[in-house]
Protein backbone atom coordinates (compact mmCIF):
# COMPACT_ATOMS: atom_id res chain seq x y z
CA UNK A 1 0.00 0.00 0.00
CA UNK A 2 3.23 2.37 0.75
CA UNK A 3 4.64 1.60 -2.34
CA UNK A 4 1.31 2.62 -4.26
CA UNK A 5 1.24 6.51 -2.63
CA UNK A 6 4.78 6.92 -3.78
CA UNK A 7 5.68 9.81 -5.71
CA UNK A 8 7.01 8.00 -9.05
CA UNK A 9 8.11 9.50 -12.74
CA UNK A 10 7.56 7.69 -16.21
CA UNK A 11 8.96 7.71 -18.99
CA UNK A 12 7.52 6.51 -22.67
CA UNK A 13 9.25 5.98 -25.74
CA UNK A 14 7.11 5.97 -28.80
CA UNK A 15 6.98 4.03 -31.87
CA UNK A 16 4.08 3.36 -34.37
CA UNK A 17 3.23 -0.19 -32.89
CA UNK A 18 4.65 -0.52 -29.46
CA UNK A 19 5.11 2.01 -27.02
CA UNK A 20 7.69 1.45 -24.47
CA UNK A 21 7.51 2.96 -20.86
CA UNK A 22 9.69 3.13 -17.50
CA UNK A 23 9.18 4.07 -14.00
CA UNK A 24 11.15 5.79 -11.98
CA UNK A 25 11.55 6.38 -8.12
CA UNK A 26 12.21 10.30 -7.12
CA UNK A 27 15.95 9.48 -7.03
CA UNK A 28 15.76 8.86 -10.25
CA UNK A 29 16.29 5.26 -9.32
CA UNK A 30 14.72 2.73 -12.20
CA UNK A 31 11.69 0.91 -10.67
CA UNK A 32 10.81 -1.19 -14.06
CA UNK A 33 10.31 -0.93 -17.63
CA UNK A 34 7.71 -2.47 -19.77
CA UNK A 35 6.53 -2.45 -23.48
CA UNK A 36 3.00 -1.77 -24.74
CA UNK A 37 0.70 -2.14 -27.90
CA UNK A 38 0.12 1.35 -29.60
CA UNK A 39 -3.74 0.89 -28.85
CA UNK A 40 -6.50 2.39 -26.80
CA UNK A 41 -6.06 -1.34 -24.15
CA UNK A 42 -2.42 -0.60 -24.88
CA UNK A 43 -2.60 2.87 -23.25
CA UNK A 44 -5.07 1.70 -20.32
CA UNK A 45 -2.46 -0.81 -19.39
CA UNK A 46 0.85 1.55 -19.75
CA UNK A 47 -1.81 3.56 -17.21
CA UNK A 48 -2.46 0.98 -14.86
CA UNK A 49 1.13 -0.48 -15.07
CA UNK A 50 2.28 3.39 -14.16
CA UNK A 51 -0.14 3.12 -11.41
CA UNK A 52 1.04 0.25 -9.82
CA UNK A 53 4.33 1.25 -8.80
CA UNK A 54 3.43 4.35 -7.01
CA UNK A 55 1.30 8.16 -7.91
CA UNK A 56 2.71 9.31 -11.27
CA UNK A 57 2.84 12.52 -10.48
CA UNK A 58 5.13 13.52 -14.05
CA UNK A 59 5.44 11.51 -17.59
CA UNK A 60 7.90 12.36 -19.89
CA UNK A 61 6.58 11.24 -23.13
CA UNK A 62 8.61 11.88 -26.36
CA UNK A 63 7.05 12.49 -30.06
CA UNK A 64 3.59 13.94 -28.85
CA UNK A 65 3.02 15.73 -32.58
CA UNK A 66 3.41 11.96 -34.47
CA UNK A 67 3.31 8.72 -33.12
CA UNK A 68 2.87 9.44 -29.15
CA UNK A 69 -0.42 12.10 -30.12
CA UNK A 70 -2.93 8.90 -29.53
CA UNK A 71 -1.31 8.22 -25.94
CA UNK A 72 -0.77 12.08 -25.20
CA UNK A 73 -4.50 12.52 -25.26
CA UNK A 74 -5.18 9.40 -23.40
CA UNK A 75 -3.45 10.41 -20.62
CA UNK A 76 -4.16 13.76 -20.55
CA UNK A 77 -7.52 13.05 -20.32
CA UNK A 78 -6.62 10.78 -17.23
CA UNK A 79 -5.80 13.87 -15.34
CA UNK A 80 -1.75 12.82 -16.15
CA UNK A 81 0.65 15.54 -15.83
CA UNK A 82 2.63 15.27 -19.19
CA UNK A 83 5.92 16.62 -20.61
CA UNK A 84 7.34 16.54 -23.64
CA UNK A 85 10.72 15.41 -24.29
CA UNK A 86 12.94 15.55 -26.62
CA UNK A 87 14.85 12.69 -28.45
CA UNK A 88 18.14 12.10 -27.15
CA UNK A 89 20.89 14.01 -29.64
CA UNK A 90 23.77 12.09 -31.29
CA UNK A 91 26.12 12.96 -28.19
CA UNK A 92 24.20 11.65 -25.97
CA UNK A 93 23.42 8.35 -27.98
CA UNK A 94 26.95 7.53 -28.90
CA UNK A 95 28.05 7.77 -25.11
CA UNK A 96 24.91 6.08 -23.44
CA UNK A 97 23.74 3.77 -26.35
CA UNK A 98 20.24 3.52 -27.65
CA UNK A 99 17.40 1.06 -27.02
CA UNK A 100 13.85 1.76 -25.97
CA UNK A 101 14.22 1.16 -22.48
CA UNK A 102 17.49 2.93 -22.74
CA UNK A 103 15.03 6.11 -24.01
CA UNK A 104 12.23 5.52 -22.20
CA UNK A 105 14.71 5.98 -18.54
CA UNK A 106 16.10 8.96 -20.10
CA UNK A 107 12.86 10.62 -21.20
CA UNK A 108 11.52 10.18 -17.42
CA UNK A 109 14.33 11.45 -15.55
CA UNK A 110 14.80 14.49 -18.00
CA UNK A 111 11.05 14.96 -16.45
CA UNK A 112 11.91 14.24 -13.00
CA UNK A 113 14.85 16.91 -13.18
CA UNK A 114 12.84 19.77 -15.15
CA UNK A 115 15.19 19.60 -18.08
CA UNK A 116 12.17 18.94 -20.01
CA UNK A 117 9.43 21.60 -19.21
CA UNK A 118 7.37 22.02 -22.06
CA UNK A 119 3.52 21.22 -22.20
CA UNK A 120 2.35 19.27 -25.14
CA UNK A 121 -0.38 20.40 -27.05
CA UNK A 122 -3.63 19.00 -26.76
CA UNK A 123 -4.87 17.83 -29.90
CA UNK A 124 -8.63 17.88 -29.12
CA UNK A 125 -9.97 21.39 -30.55
CA UNK A 126 -10.22 23.43 -33.54
CA UNK A 127 -6.70 24.04 -34.47
CA UNK A 128 -5.99 20.76 -35.02
CA UNK A 129 -8.97 20.66 -37.20
CA UNK A 130 -7.03 23.11 -39.11
CA UNK A 131 -3.35 21.76 -38.90
CA UNK A 132 -5.31 18.68 -40.23
CA UNK A 133 -6.79 20.52 -43.27
CA UNK A 134 -2.92 22.34 -43.77
CA UNK A 135 -1.32 19.59 -44.21
CA UNK A 136 -3.64 18.19 -47.04
CA UNK A 137 -3.26 22.13 -48.39
CA UNK A 138 0.50 22.03 -48.14
CA UNK A 139 1.23 18.65 -49.81
CA UNK A 140 -1.06 20.15 -52.50
CA UNK A 141 1.02 23.12 -52.88
CA UNK A 142 4.18 21.11 -53.04
CA UNK A 143 2.64 18.74 -55.67
CA UNK A 144 1.51 21.70 -57.94
CA UNK A 145 5.28 23.28 -57.79
CA UNK A 146 6.31 19.91 -58.59
CA UNK A 147 4.25 19.43 -61.59
CA UNK A 148 4.83 22.99 -63.01
CA UNK A 149 8.05 22.23 -62.55
CA UNK A 150 8.16 19.48 -64.83
CA UNK A 151 5.80 21.48 -66.92
CA UNK A 152 8.92 24.01 -67.98
CA UNK A 153 10.79 21.36 -68.23
CA UNK A 154 8.62 19.57 -71.01
CA UNK A 155 8.58 22.78 -72.69
CA UNK A 156 11.40 23.43 -72.65
CA UNK A 157 13.04 20.47 -74.40
CA UNK A 158 9.66 20.06 -76.43
CA UNK A 159 9.84 19.77 -80.53
CA UNK A 160 10.22 23.60 -81.78
CA UNK A 161 6.68 23.79 -83.35
CA UNK A 162 5.14 23.00 -79.51
CA UNK A 163 7.54 25.44 -77.53
CA UNK A 164 6.25 28.16 -80.91
CA UNK A 165 2.52 27.73 -79.69
CA UNK A 166 2.93 28.11 -75.93
CA UNK A 167 5.85 30.73 -76.13
CA UNK A 168 4.69 33.80 -74.20
CA UNK A 169 1.99 32.90 -72.38
CA UNK A 170 1.12 32.72 -68.49
CA UNK A 171 1.64 30.34 -66.60
CA UNK A 172 -2.32 29.78 -65.91
CA UNK A 173 -2.60 29.65 -70.13
CA UNK A 174 0.29 27.57 -70.46
CA UNK A 175 -1.69 24.85 -68.44
CA UNK A 176 -4.76 25.60 -70.21
CA UNK A 177 -3.28 25.07 -74.05
CA UNK A 178 -1.12 22.30 -72.53
CA UNK A 179 -4.45 20.26 -70.79
CA UNK A 180 -6.16 20.94 -74.36
CA UNK A 181 -3.37 19.08 -76.35
CA UNK A 182 -4.03 16.42 -78.65
CA UNK A 183 -2.12 13.50 -79.16
CA UNK A 184 -2.00 10.11 -81.23
CA UNK A 185 -2.00 7.52 -78.92
CA UNK A 186 -0.91 4.82 -81.79
CA UNK A 187 1.90 6.97 -82.22
CA UNK A 188 3.88 6.89 -79.25
CA UNK A 189 7.37 6.49 -80.70
CA UNK A 190 7.45 9.90 -82.03
CA UNK A 191 9.05 12.29 -79.62
CA UNK A 192 6.30 14.98 -80.78
CA UNK A 193 3.43 13.12 -79.79
CA UNK A 194 4.51 11.92 -76.74
CA UNK A 195 5.77 15.50 -75.59
CA UNK A 196 2.04 16.56 -76.75
CA UNK A 197 0.86 12.98 -74.27
CA UNK A 198 3.07 13.91 -71.34
CA UNK A 199 2.13 17.86 -71.44
CA UNK A 200 -1.74 17.27 -71.57
CA UNK A 201 -0.90 14.46 -68.23
CA UNK A 202 1.01 17.22 -66.40
CA UNK A 203 -0.85 19.78 -66.86
CA UNK A 204 -4.57 18.27 -66.11
CA UNK A 205 -2.68 17.26 -62.49
CA UNK A 206 -2.06 20.98 -62.37
CA UNK A 207 -5.75 21.56 -62.89
CA UNK A 208 -6.69 18.83 -60.75
CA UNK A 209 -4.10 19.75 -57.65
CA UNK A 210 -5.35 23.54 -58.45
CA UNK A 211 -9.24 22.51 -57.37
CA UNK A 212 -8.09 20.51 -54.61
CA UNK A 213 -6.18 23.87 -53.01
CA UNK A 214 -8.77 25.97 -53.70
CA UNK A 215 -11.28 23.42 -52.04
CA UNK A 216 -8.92 23.49 -49.20
CA UNK A 217 -9.16 27.41 -48.95
CA UNK A 218 -12.59 26.92 -49.04
CA UNK A 219 -12.94 25.31 -45.85
CA UNK A 220 -10.10 26.65 -44.24
CA UNK A 221 -10.70 30.02 -44.31
CA UNK A 222 -14.27 29.70 -42.07
CA UNK A 223 -12.25 28.11 -39.45
CA UNK A 224 -9.61 29.94 -39.23
CA UNK A 225 -11.87 33.22 -38.80
CA UNK A 226 -14.00 31.44 -36.11
CA UNK A 227 -11.43 30.27 -34.22
CA UNK A 228 -9.29 33.44 -34.35
CA UNK A 229 -10.73 36.79 -35.20
CA UNK A 230 -8.40 38.67 -33.33
CA UNK A 231 -5.21 36.70 -34.67
CA UNK A 232 -7.08 37.30 -38.26
CA UNK A 233 -7.83 41.13 -37.95
CA UNK A 234 -4.18 42.02 -37.42
CA UNK A 235 -1.87 43.91 -40.07
CA UNK A 236 -0.47 41.22 -42.41
CA UNK A 237 -2.38 38.30 -41.50
CA UNK A 238 -4.24 36.33 -43.70
CA UNK A 239 -5.49 32.57 -43.49
CA UNK A 240 -2.63 31.07 -44.62
CA UNK A 241 0.13 32.93 -41.83
CA UNK A 242 -3.04 32.54 -39.24
CA UNK A 243 -3.38 28.60 -39.66
CA UNK A 244 0.68 28.58 -39.44
CA UNK A 245 0.63 30.38 -36.00
CA UNK A 246 -2.46 29.16 -34.85
CA UNK A 247 -0.80 25.55 -35.06
CA UNK A 248 2.31 26.47 -33.61
CA UNK A 249 0.63 27.76 -30.53
CA UNK A 250 -1.73 24.56 -30.36
CA UNK A 251 -5.56 24.37 -28.73
CA UNK A 252 -3.43 25.70 -25.54
CA UNK A 253 -1.25 28.33 -25.79
CA UNK A 254 -1.48 29.15 -22.56
CA UNK A 255 1.04 26.17 -22.21
CA UNK A 256 3.50 29.60 -23.84
CA UNK A 257 3.40 31.32 -20.25
CA UNK A 258 4.78 34.40 -21.75
CA UNK A 259 5.18 36.27 -25.18
CA UNK A 260 8.85 35.42 -25.05
CA UNK A 261 8.14 31.76 -25.03
CA UNK A 262 6.19 32.55 -28.26
CA UNK A 263 9.27 34.06 -29.58
CA UNK A 264 11.83 31.61 -28.50
CA UNK A 265 9.17 29.01 -30.21
CA UNK A 266 9.30 30.73 -33.43
CA UNK A 267 13.13 31.62 -33.25
CA UNK A 268 12.32 35.43 -33.02
CA UNK A 269 14.52 35.50 -30.14
CA UNK A 270 17.95 35.71 -30.03
CA UNK A 271 20.03 33.72 -28.16
CA UNK A 272 22.83 34.97 -25.27
CA UNK A 273 26.42 34.26 -26.88
CA UNK A 274 28.48 36.56 -24.34
CA UNK A 275 31.70 35.41 -23.33
CA UNK A 276 34.22 37.34 -20.96
CA UNK A 277 34.01 40.90 -21.33
CA UNK A 278 32.18 40.55 -24.50
CA UNK A 279 28.40 40.83 -24.20
CA UNK A 280 26.28 39.99 -27.07
CA UNK A 281 23.64 37.85 -28.75
CA UNK A 282 23.17 35.63 -31.63
CA UNK A 283 20.50 34.91 -34.37
CA UNK A 284 18.31 32.23 -33.24
CA UNK A 285 17.94 29.46 -36.32
CA UNK A 286 16.09 26.77 -34.04
CA UNK A 287 12.65 27.01 -32.87
CA UNK A 288 8.96 26.37 -35.78
CA UNK A 289 10.87 27.48 -38.91
CA UNK A 290 7.42 27.46 -40.40
CA UNK A 291 6.28 29.93 -37.37
CA UNK A 292 9.54 32.09 -38.63
CA UNK A 293 8.42 32.25 -41.91
CA UNK A 294 4.96 33.39 -41.13
CA UNK A 295 6.20 36.15 -39.16
CA UNK A 296 8.67 37.30 -42.05
CA UNK A 297 5.40 37.08 -44.67
CA UNK A 298 4.17 39.99 -41.40
CA UNK A 299 6.45 41.97 -41.21
CA UNK A 300 7.09 42.23 -45.23
CA UNK A 301 3.67 42.95 -45.75
CA UNK A 302 3.56 45.78 -42.97
CA UNK A 303 7.16 47.35 -44.23
CA UNK A 304 5.15 48.06 -47.48
CA UNK A 305 1.75 48.76 -46.43
CA UNK A 306 1.68 49.99 -42.79
CA UNK A 307 2.66 53.93 -42.24
CA UNK A 308 3.99 53.26 -38.50
CA UNK A 309 6.25 50.55 -39.51
CA UNK A 310 7.68 52.28 -42.43
CA UNK A 311 8.21 55.04 -40.54
CA UNK A 312 10.20 52.55 -37.68
CA UNK A 313 12.03 51.05 -40.89
CA UNK A 314 13.42 55.00 -41.93
CA UNK A 315 13.97 55.84 -37.93
CA UNK A 316 15.98 52.44 -37.71
CA UNK A 317 17.74 52.65 -40.85
CA UNK A 318 19.01 56.03 -40.12
CA UNK A 319 20.70 54.58 -36.64
CA UNK A 320 22.93 52.30 -39.17
CA UNK A 321 20.76 49.15 -38.84
CA UNK A 322 20.72 46.89 -41.78
CA UNK A 323 16.99 46.01 -43.44
CA UNK A 324 18.15 41.73 -42.02
CA UNK A 325 18.24 43.22 -38.64
CA UNK A 326 15.33 45.89 -39.01
CA UNK A 327 12.98 42.64 -39.71
CA UNK A 328 14.58 40.82 -37.21
CA UNK A 329 13.42 43.85 -34.66
CA UNK A 330 10.23 43.93 -36.15
CA UNK A 331 9.30 40.03 -35.79
CA UNK A 332 10.28 40.34 -32.21
CA UNK A 333 7.69 43.23 -31.93
CA UNK A 334 5.02 41.38 -33.47
CA UNK A 335 5.40 38.21 -31.76
CA UNK A 336 4.50 40.33 -28.68
CA UNK A 337 0.50 41.13 -30.89
CA UNK A 338 0.28 37.81 -32.13
CA UNK A 339 0.62 36.33 -28.51
CA UNK A 340 -1.71 38.71 -27.28
CA UNK A 341 -4.20 38.33 -29.93
CA UNK A 342 -3.79 34.19 -29.46
CA UNK A 343 -4.64 34.24 -25.87
CA UNK A 344 -7.17 36.85 -26.10
CA UNK A 345 -9.25 34.26 -29.31
CA UNK A 346 -8.85 31.12 -26.72
CA UNK A 347 -10.15 33.24 -23.93
CA UNK A 348 -13.17 33.58 -25.86
CA UNK A 349 -13.66 30.21 -27.34
CA UNK A 350 -13.10 28.73 -23.60
CA UNK A 351 -15.81 31.55 -22.23
CA UNK A 352 -18.15 30.72 -25.14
Amino acid sequence: MAAKKRPVTGGIDTHGKTHHAAVIDQTGRVLADQQFPATAAGYRQLLAWLRSHGRPVKVGIEGTGAYGAGLARYLTGEGVDLVEVDRPDRKTRRTKGKSDPIDAVAAARAALSGQATGTPKTRTGPVEAIRALRVARRGAVKARTAALNQLHGLITAAPEDIRADLAGLSTAMTVTACAGLNCDDTAMTDPAQATRAALAAVAGRVQALDAEIAQADRRLRPVIARTAPRLSALKGVGPEVAGQLLATAGDNPDRLRSEAALAHLCGAAPIPASSGRTDRHRLNRGGDRAANSALHTIALCRMRWDPRTRDYVDRRTKQGLTKKEIMRCLKRYIVREVHEALLADFAAITSA
